[in-house]
């Protein structure tokens, strides 16, 4: 009995002591196990941290990619107010926001070229996306600042692309610029004033001579102008201080003016539209702002709309559909008939009666911003 009593108490000692030591070893295990785990997770967590992380700085630098535009306006005067509007509005629609993805730079020359040259010029330095240049003079600048580099030109407000070097006869750039042309609906204009002014026969003009677009369009006024039964006296002058005494000439004249979209004369509008008052004859104008400021009527293109076609084209060369050099300028077509009465019965003049109805815009009053 006792030495069965003593193995069985060996046994179970033996027992208990594997016992003991498979605890043991359970333990270590279940410890080891539990430290991978916590480990595993760590990396786990750091590897979906990291990857979210790069997902998100990818996303926001696909959705937060900023362009800088440099915007060169020539002059400031509405029609050209209304480019840079709705030039912003066309990019806007395309995605491209001030504000959100966009920085613009902008800056007014005043009508002065050399200052046009510097803008641009200080544009290139400063290595922005695009410069935007707002009618011809400065569409000429970035042009010239821009032929050695990289930096896309997009022009509006120019009317007559071809003839400042900007394109080329079949309307392809002369290099990485591209825009909108204003060309002067100029036989519509020609066909209101016949019809406002059954017995005229002279229309004078006057334009800046160092402007290439209103050298072109007193061309086109002049080869046309036979076919509606008008002479056309044209006056140059070259800078805003010639406007008052050529005014003053040019209405002794001429049984009306027609202006164009010069931008010095247009600078000078109020000179012009002071002298034709006191001599009681009518100024045409070009564009809906020049008539709102107390021109009769005119027979003009939409330069919000204008800008907004400039804008579009603008945001396929930023996002890379397209190169500026490859895109032919565009021309916006088309004519609205703007009326100011407020004039017309200052002048004694009675317009056609169907123009209040035909009119895009009526004006019953004279605005001078």
């Amino acid at each position: 009995m006792k030495k069965r009593t003593i193995a069985l108490t060996m046994a179970a000692l033996f027992t208990a002591a594997s016992l003991m030591a498979g605890c043991g070893q359970n333990a270590d295990t279940a410890a080891t196990a539990q430290t991978q785990e916590a480990k595993t997770e760590a990396q786990t967590a750091d590897t979906t941290e990291s990857t979210q992380t790069a997902e998100s700085e990818a996303a926001t630098a696909a959705a937060g990619e900023t362009y800088v535009i440099g915007i060169s306006q020539f002059a400031e005067h509405g029609s050209l107010d209304n480019c840079k509007e709705g030039f912003l509005e066309g990019l806007k629609e395309a995605g491209i926001e001030e504000g959100v993805n966009l920085e613009v730079l902008f800056d007014n020359a005043q009508a002065d070229t050399s200052t046009a040259g510097m803008i641009s010029d200080s544009y290139v330095s400063q290595g922005v996306d695009m410069i935007c240049a707002i009618a011809t003079p400065s569409a000429m600048s970035a042009y010239n600042s821009c032929l050695n580099t990289d930096i896309p030109v997009i022009f509006t407000a120019v009317s007559d692309p071809v003839g400042a070097g900007l394109a080329a006869e079949d309307g392809t750039p002369e290099g990485n610029i591209t825009g909108t042309a204003d060309t002067l609906p100029v036989a519509a204009q020609l066909q209101m004033i016949r019809e406002v002014l059954p017995e005229a026969k002279t229309i004078g003009i006057l334009y800046t001579t160092s402007e290439a677009n209103s050298v072109s369009t007193i061309e086109t006024y002049k080869e046309l102008a036979g076919e509606y039964g008008f002479e056309i006296v044209e006056t140059g002058i070259t800078a805003l201080a010639d406007v008052d005494m050529a005014a003053a000439d040019i209405v002794t004249k001429v049984d009306c003016i027609s202006n164009l979209t010069d931008n010095t004369v247009v600078q000078g509008l109020q000179t012009v539209l002071a002298k034709a008052n006191a001599a009681g004859i009518p100024v045409f104008g070009s564009e809906v702002e020049q008539v709102k400021n107390g021109c009769l009527a005119s027979e003009g293109i939409d330069y919000i709309a204008l800008g907004k076609q400039t804008g579009a084209m603008a945001a396929k060369v930023l996002k890379g559909e397209a190169k500026a050099s490859e895109i032919s300028f565009e021309k916006c077509e088309g004519a609205n008939l703007y009326i100011n009465t407020k004039v017309a019965a200052d002048l004694g003049i009675t317009l056609p009666e169907n123009y209040a109805s035909d009119a895009t815009e009526v004006f019953d009053e004279i605005v001078v911003d």
